[in-house]
């Protein structure tokens, strides 16, 4: 793809007023409408949320309508990782860098990965990262791979967790859904990165209520 590194490396100017403010009026004011319409979103534990940006966004994924809803709830902007994939796509990549999100191989983190994300706290955003990789399904979590622990040591950063429930299902009618935002408190980096993991699960257990599974290797399959 031509544009891969253009979408994956990212300078802190970049990051800008202009972008905040798209940021600002896509997400928290059309966006949130239509959460409070559509979905009757409830947001608790607002107070958990730091106050300077050393801190990773780290929720759980159940739709394609997560990233900009907790762009809307979070009181900075937010850059959100997404899939390389995704900016081979012309009119998708217009909007995905128009949000601030950045394109990552998700095999490989490259060194640029790590560039960006220390523009992006160089330009007072902060960073958004799905643990689990890929959506997962109601009630339970599974798929998360330490690299978001990762990147939280090496850029010094603490993770906050956030469970999401209720976003899986796309509504039209207003009132005919419901979506219940809980906020966790910070989980400080560590160098024991399966630790970090363990610690988010456990914290998204109690936020959404869903149950972790591990998943199993394909010869963990085999025998079974």
């Amino acid at each position: 793809m031509s544009n891969k590194k253009t979408y994956s490396k990212r300078k802190s100017t970049q990051f800008n007023w202009f972008r905040s403010m798209w940021l600002f009026i896509v997400c928290k004011m059309l966006y949130m409408a239509r959460l409070k319409l559509i979905y009757r979103i409830e947001i608790h534990g607002l107070e958990n949320i730091p106050k300077d940006n050393k801190y990773l966004v780290c929720p759980n994924h159940l739709s394609t309508l997560d990233p900009p809803m907790i762009a809307a709830v979070m009181p900075r902007s937010v850059a959100f990782m997404a899939k390389k994939e995704l900016f081979e796509i012309p009119l998708l990549r217009w909007w995905l860098d128009w949000m601030g999100a950045f394109a990552v191989d998700r095999e490989n983190l490259s060194p640029s990965t790590v560039k960006t994300v220390e523009a992006i706290y160089d330009s007072k955003w902060v960073l958004g990262i799905f643990p689990q990789g890929t959506r997962g399904v109601p009630g339970e979590i599974k798929g998360v791979t330490k690299g978001f622990a990762g990147l939280a040591r090496l850029t010094k950063c603490d993770i906050l967790p956030v469970g999401i429930i209720g976003s899986q299902e796309a509504k039209w009618i207003p009132f005919s859904g419901k979506i219940i935002i809980n906020i966790g408190k910070i989980i400080p980096y560590e160098k024991d990165l399966e630790s970090v993991k363990n610690k988010w699960i456990e914290e998204i257990q109690k936020l959404t209520g869903f149950k972790y599974t591990e998943e199993k290797s394909p010869e963990q399959e085999v025998k079974a």
